[in-house]
């Protein structure tokens, strides 16, 4: 294991480093301020897109890449605070829809569940077999708490971690006993989502029905894609270019015609960009609030993208033309 040597830096250096490097610094006192406010590896998180390149062929004698420690001419500190103040705008947007889109599936799984029975979700009947079935410790063999035991042990321990007033009704009153219409209210966006990938096909697919979405697996898949979409804009990290590590399932192609483009483009970029994430979100706003003016925001705010000679709104993921296509319209 390598030491690492490398030394603490006062903000002074590390202006004169990224001055060094390559980045123009047209304001020191600017740059020494950005840097007080965001922190030195942030700063070049959002710089690093910005970095030369080099071809060369591995020990394999495979073509490679690497990103070397300089930066490419014209990379300046005003181009990374534009795109900082951006990128958080973007999450901020994305968070106001993730939360309409989060709400309403709270409502609409405990409304499906609740008809079976206020506390359907004990019951191994609402589930596939895999999320009722023990599980098998990895490492000893030895059998394990289902994946339905698991999700009731988190929700329990969020039910008593919570101060909500309603919470407190249920439980000095019912003994912590909640119907599963009350228990969504204190759910995160993934207690919902490993729900609803254990519900069993039928209310699943209801459940989807409700949103447009062609099938469970679909909507599971998009459930799974937004939380980890939540998750990244809620700890503030960068977002505009992330490569989604759970990118959303897509449609085959006249399931769902207005997303029918998602499955045209091949690129790693965009098949895998934040821009999957984007139209998922506008797609099912339409059936939660048809009127709502949020695709239309974020065409607004992708437009206004601050385009430098090395990056564009494409870093997104964005398709050619996407503007002009019926899932922004108003």
């Amino acid at each position: 294991m390598t030491e690492y040597t490398k030394k603490w830096l006062s903000i002074e250096e590390q202006v004169e480093k990224l001055a060094t490097r390559g980045v123009e610094v047209p304001d020191h006192t600017h740059c020494a301020q950005l840097l007080r406010a965001v922190g030195y590896y942030r700063l070049t998180g959002y710089l690093y897109p910005f970095r030369e390149t080099e071809n060369f062929v591995d020990d394999e004698g495979r073509s490679r890449m690497r990103i070397l420690s300089h930066y490419r001419a014209d990379t300046s500190i005003p181009d990374a605070a534009a795109l900082i103040d951006f990128d958080r705008q973007l999450r901020m947007l994305v968070l106001d829809g993730i939360e309409r889109i989060e709400v309403s599936l709270r409502m609409q799984i405990g409304y499906v569940l609740g008809r079976q029975s206020a506390f359907a979700h004990l019951d191994p009947q609402t589930f596939v077999a895999a999320f009722i079935e023990p599980q098998v410790d990895a490492e000893t063999g030895d059998p394990a708490p289902s994946k339905h035991e698991e999700w009731i042990e988190r929700i329990r321990e969020r039910q008593d971690s919570s101060d909500e007033a309603f919470v407190s009704h249920f439980r000095e009153k019912y003994n912590g006993q909640m119907p599963i219409w009350a228990l969504t209210e204190i759910m995160e966006m993934g207690h919902l989502g490993r729900l609803y990938t254990g519900l069993s096909r039928s209310l699943g697919t209801e459940i989807a029905a409700a949103y447009g979405a062609p099938t469970k697996k679909v909507m599971a898949s998009w459930i799974a894609c937004l939380n980890y979409v939540r998750n990244v804009s809620a700890h503030h990290a960068r977002l505009f270019n992330r490569k989604l590590v759970t990118a959303p399932r897509r449609p085959s192609l006249g399931q769902v015609p207005v997303l029918d483009h998602l499955k045209n483009e091949a690129s790693p970029k965009e098949v895998f960009g934040l821009y999957n994430a984007l139209a998922v979100m506008a797609y099912l706003l339409r059936s939660i609030e048809p009127d709502s003016d949020w695709p239309e925001r974020i065409v607004e705010l992708v437009e206004s993208f601050p385009c430098t000679t090395h990056l564009t709104a494409r870093s997104i993921g964005v398709p050619e033309r996407w503007r002009e296509l019926e899932l922004w319209q108003p």
